[in-house]
């Protein structure tokens, strides 16, 4: 009888020792859980890219992607700066009148807008990296062939093809974006702007250095470099990851995860990387924009960012009309008389620092955006923008004859109407899922270039025939731009990229 008690005994401790052990194993097992949790991790061992690329954080791959991503931007920046260079020097050289510089402006947006959606079609489907590639080649190829142009309709046939490939350089900001941490991923699309600033600066200050002795054939030249450097650099480029797991390359997406940590020193998650489901959305298709979850959001983005090119490029064009000839200023109604093609006159250094100092009004807009976006939200900070933007171009009405006081009211308009652009990078890559991202950035980008086609006849046109109309018709169009953003029905501040509609 004790050996069987005492067999009962060992029997018992041993179920108390077990359930012991069970306990602690099942303590264990729930702060794991906590733990993988707090980094991003799902309970199931799997995870998300935005949740790898948050873990990962910012650092030295994200610096280096920057400066390779704001070489394609000063790209752009550099060739759109040529067009208030280029039809003046041209009307010395070959005498084009009035009406075919404004249309050699034209051509280059005209390219740039049909080409916005099949560069967003393209990257949706076959990557970022690989469109940017191609169009980098042929923006190089185009710009730098310009130089040799023998007549006019050649360059306007060039410079149609520089804005065609242009046109995919919204892309970028698609792919730099998608490498962000949430935290970072706004003010970093903002800082972005800094490179298109400096290329324009550095447009200005190559001009004033080149046109004067070597011509507008070597400022082309020259002004072509850029790209050149962006598709040397591309080599050290890597695709989306984001892009290549919602292929379903989830092992080509893991290696480009791992590389991004290591170059920054963190340790990968461990784990499966999944996607969401895609809720069977086609892929890179304009239709989806107009999807009924993504219609009202789509067609608002496309009014903001028609409006935003539409007064940016009014405000630029105005200044030069306004300041064109002396004794005239804000005195423009009724004259719509074509000058004379024959009259030349060359910029002069005092020209060119005023051209410089109006491009670094470029600066204080991404400030400003800078200050806002992460505390008041994308869309409060596009309201405010247009609003302010409203209220400065209204002081035009009562405009001043002291040039000092009207370059001071278009140096705020400008900035403004900068810092709206950035925004709207900033807002619209994040309000959209990964497989309609870089379409819905192009088809943006495709509508803006439409406004800037637009605006020409307003701040060249119609201003000489009504200075206060042509003013109004700005006014009109920001109001209703403020208006749009405040009715957009997603705020993406803090909000993780999507992979799905939901």
């Amino acid at each position: 009888m004790s050996k069987i008690r005492r067999e009962e005994s060992f029997g018992d401790g041993d179920t108390t020792l077990r359930r012991s052990a069970a306990a602690n194993l099942n303590m264990i097992g729930a702060e794991i859980q906590l733990t993988a949790a707090a980094s991003g991790v799902v309970p199931d061992d799997t995870f998300t890219v935005t949740q790898a690329v948050n873990n990962i954080g910012f650092g030295r791959f994200q610096i280096i992607l920057s400066f390779v991503v704001g070489l394609c931007w000063m790209a752009d920046s550099m060739e759109m700066m040529i067009l208030s260079l280029l039809p003046l020097a041209l009307h010395c050289e070959w005498g084009i009148n009035q009406y075919r510089q404004a249309f050699l402006t034209t051509i280059v947006f005209i390219g740039m807008m049909v080409s916005s959606t099949f560069w967003g079609k393209l990257s949706d489907r076959f990557g970022r990296k690989q469109a940017l590639i191609i169009s980098g080649i042929f923006l190089f190829f185009y710009g730098f062939l310009s130089t040799f142009s023998p007549s006019y309709p050649w360059i306007l046939c060039l410079r149609f093809m520089v804005g065609f490939n242009i046109g995919c350089v919204p892309q970028s900001v698609t792919l730099y974006a998608e490498f962000l941490p949430t935290k970072q991923r706004g003010k970093c699309v903002v800082l972005l702007d800094c490179f298109w600033a400096l290329g324009a600066c550095l447009e200005v200050i190559l001009a004033m250095l080149i046109m004067p002795t070597l011509g507008w054939r070597w400022l082309l030249a020259l002004s072509s470099l850029p790209s050149l450097c962006f598709v040397l650099c591309c080599s050290w480029l890597p695709e989306s990851a984001r892009y290549m797991a919602a292929s379903g390359k989830s092992e080509q997406a893991l290696d480009t995860l791992s590389r991004v940590a290591k170059e920054n020193g963190k340790s990968m998650l461990l784990g499966r990387l999944v996607v969401d489901d895609m809720h069977g959305m086609s892929r890179g298709r304009l239709a989806d924009l107009l999807s009924k979850d993504l219609r009202r959001t789509t067609i608002l983005l496309w009014i903001i960012w028609a409006t935003a090119s539409f007064s940016y490029y009014g405000v630029v064009l105005m200044s030069a009309e306004l300041f064109e000839s002396p004794g005239q200023l804000c005195s423009l109604d009724g004259q719509v008389g074509e000058t004379c093609s024959a009259q030349c006159h060359p910029l002069k250094t005092s020209d060119y620092n005023h051209l410089l100092w109006t491009t670094l009004a470029e600066f204080p807009g991404i400030m400003i955006s800078l200050l806002l976006i992460e505390k008041i939200g994308r869309k409060k900070t596009m309201a405010l923008e247009f609003l302010l933007f409203t209220i400065t171009l209204c002081l035009l009405f009562n405009c001043s004859t002291q040039k000092s006081v009207v370059t001071a009211i278009l140096f705020l308009a400008r900035a403004l109407g900068s810092g709206l652009f950035q925004v709207a990078y900033v807002y619209t890559p994040e309000v959209y899922p990964t497989v309609l991202r870089s379409v819905g950035v192009g088809s943006c980008s495709g509508v803006a270039r439409f406004g800037a086609m637009l605006t020409p006849y307003i701040a060249q046109v119609l201003m000489r025939q009504s200075f206060q109309g042509a003013v109004g018709v700005y006014v009109l169009s920001t109001l209703v731009a403020t208006v749009c953003c405040v009715l957009l029905p997603i705020e993406t501040r803090g909000r993780e990229m999507r992979d799905n509609k939901g």
